[in-house]
Parts: structure tokens; sequence; C-alpha cells
């Protein structure tokens, strides 16, 4: 009988499920974070569990208002403590619903969760009609500050990764430009 051991000295990454909406995750601590200030860049997302007896997963709703120029955005985030260190790499098993499907991953480290600290983000499109893995390389998440990237030195902390957040994006800076309403359906979110 013939054994194939060509994979068996092979290592499978080690995955950290952050959020597991299929199983146990829940979405009670996740907060709005949308741009409500201006009277023309009324926005607003809404993160909600959809169970039924076939699945469990998380829906990130969002309804962007943005001003003319694309400025604007909707968005959520969880705050906690997260130590990444040893993954290269922030998965999201996803698909996205709407007219637009462009969404951003904000990160932020070392407890500097809000302004006027910066953030680190990457952008995403969300696959439409099937599920399917969003993967974001750590090293490609870049410093922004209010939408607009800011030119540092530092890089993302993923030892103390201290805010996850998504956003549907207005692209005030980005060549296509969003409105309306978009959902993004997630099953979880890993660091690999």
């Amino acid at each position: 009988m013939y054994v194939n051991t060509f994979f068996s000295n092979i290592s499978v990454p080690d995955e950290k499920y952050l959020f597991d909406f299929t199983k146990t995750s829940d979405v009670d601590n996740w907060q709005e974070q949308s741009d409500t200030v201006r009277s023309v860049g009324m926005s607003k997302a809404v993160f909600v569990l959809h169970k039924n007896t076939e699945y469990r997963r998380a829906i990130f709703f969002a309804l962007l208002n943005p001003q003319p120029n694309g400025a604007g955005f909707a968005g959520i985030r969880s705050i906690g403590n997260h130590d990444l260190t040893g993954c290269t790499k922030l998965q999201l098993l996803c698909r996205g619903q709407g007219q637009f499907n462009g969404f951003k991953v904000v990160l932020r480290h070392k407890g500097l969760n809000d302004e006027p600290n910066y953030s680190f983000e990457q952008y995403f499109q969300a696959p439409k009609d099937e599920f399917a893995i969003r993967s974001l390389p750590f090293s490609e998440f870049k410093a922004y500050y209010r939408g607009k990237r800011v030119n540092n030195n530092e890089t993302l902390d993923i030892a103390h990764v201290s805010s996850i957040g998504l956003q549907m994006y207005g692209g005030v800076y980005q060549p296509i430009k969003q409105k309306g309403p978009a959902t993004l359906e997630i099953d979880w979110i890993r660091a690999v």
C-alpha cells in the first residue's frame, strides 16, 4: 500500500478567530462610527446578527449620504485587546450586496482609538453573490487621518491592536465615489 507523506511536514498557519459570528461571537459590543456631524454627511451604520435554522452570521448595514465631493463614511468598530504577533494578515469570510461594495477595515493600536490619533486602513471590494475570503496583509495597512493618507514612519503594532472597524467609504480621496445603501455579510474575521 502506498502512503503519500509529501504533505506531512507542511505546517498550516495558526488561525486566530477574532470574531466567529457562525458560533459564539456577538455584536453587542460593536459601536457605530459614522459621519453624523455635518448636515450634508448624515450616514448610518447598523451591525446585527442574522440567525435562522440554517446559518448564523453578522450583517453590516450601511446607508451612506456623502457630501458632493464624496466625503462621508458609515462604520462600526469593536474595542478590545488583540495580540496578533506571528500573524501576517487579516481575513474575512464575507459577501457584499448593493450597488457599491467598497469597504475598508480600520485598525487602531496601543489604545489610541480616537482622534486626534490616526488609524491604519486597508480598502477592499466585497465579493458579490458568493461568500469568499478577503485577505488583507498587515503590511498593507497604511496610516490615515480623516480618510486622507498620512506619511509617517510608524507601522501598525499588531501586538497591540485595540480597535477593529469596518466602514463603507464615500470616496473623497478615491477614484470611485459611493453613496446609498450597502450590506456586508460576515461569517468570521480571523488573523493568520
